[in-house]
């Protein structure tokens, strides 16, 4: 059974025992590099090293240790045809007890993580707002959805995206943290327009999107010249989002088309920012 994606405080008050299991190394081509690492319970899983076999084989050494074999606390595992995942380089898998130190640890990174998530900010609540929403809530983002509608709001629950009720949405747009990003499509045009505006205007946005034609492009570039004198905005522009080259209008294939634009986007972004290790080897946690 795999436990809840995000509530790590969930798992760990529910298991009282459970194997932290981390990738000590990862040498040549590997599923994930040393900042993976999951918990193993005596029935269920939490977060991942990679999955396959070699996932599976960290399980079951995991609840061996649980039941208190006699066994290494540490497994050097070739990715090669005899375990049947041909990524063709060397994981070294450290096992360790979840002790007080080590929950406090996870937890303190947890938290960590997940706030150094970058913000994609989503206006308009409807079918493709909506659906939006949920294909990012999927990925480690802290999405938040905006209108100015409490129904269309409220009709709206689910894990991981987060809501906001405003009269101002451009007001939004200011108070956002750098390196975000806005993704546009209102029920009104007028409101799309000022939103976008108020977005390009920014120059630490990692993406600006609106939903939209040809013709909607357009006016939008003429109302930028006549209104702000800055035709030059339009160059940082998504417009229409989710590319031109698959000719779909449902709202869930938009969706999922416009969501591979901004992950890209937002986690390129987000890795700009953070510094890159030079090498694979990571630091325990708890260590």
């Amino acid at each position: 059974m795999l436990a809840s994606r995000e509530d790590i405080r969930d798992f760990l008050g529910r298991e009282t025992a459970c194997i932290l299991v981390e990738v000590a190394v990862a040498a040549g081509s590997t599923p994930r590099d040393t900042d993976a690492w999951m918990l193993v319970s005596k029935a269920c899983t939490f977060a991942t090293i990679g999955g396959g076999q070699l996932e599976y084989m960290a399980i079951d050494h995991a609840r061996k240790l649980l039941q208190g074999a006699s066994a290494d606390n540490e497994l050097t595992i070739p990715l090669g045809p005899e375990i049947g995942q041909c990524c063709g380089g060397r994981v070294a898998l450290a096992f360790k007890p979840a002790d007080k130190e080590i929950r406090a640890a996870l937890i303190e990174r947890s938290d960590r993580e997940i706030a150094r998530r970058p913000h994609v900010y989503v206006f308009g609540a409807g079918h493709v707002g909506d659906a939006l929403a949920i294909a990012l809530s999927l990925v480690p983002l802290r999405t938040i959805l905006v209108d100015t509608r409490e129904h269309e709001l409220s009709a709206v629950d689910v894990p991981g995206i987060e809501t906001c009720l405003t009269a101002m949405p451009e007001a939004v747009v200011r108070d956002a943290p750098p390196g975000s990003a806005f993704v546009i499509l209102t029920h009104d045009h007028a409101l799309d327009f000022l939103i976008a505006a108020e977005a390009l205007g920014r120059r630490d946005a990692c993406y600006v999107g609106m939903i939209g034609s040809k013709t909607k492009r357009a006016t939008f570039k003429s109302w930028l010249s006549r209104e702000i004198q800055r035709p030059e905005l339009m160059e940082k522009l998504v417009c229409p989002i989710g590319g031109a080259s698959v000719k779909d209008k449902r709202p869930a294939v938009i969706a999922a088309l416009a969501a591979a634009e901004i992950i890209t986007a937002a986690l390129k972004g987000n890795q700009r920012q953070e510094e890159i290790p030079s090498s694979k080897q990571g630091r325990p946690i708890g260590a």
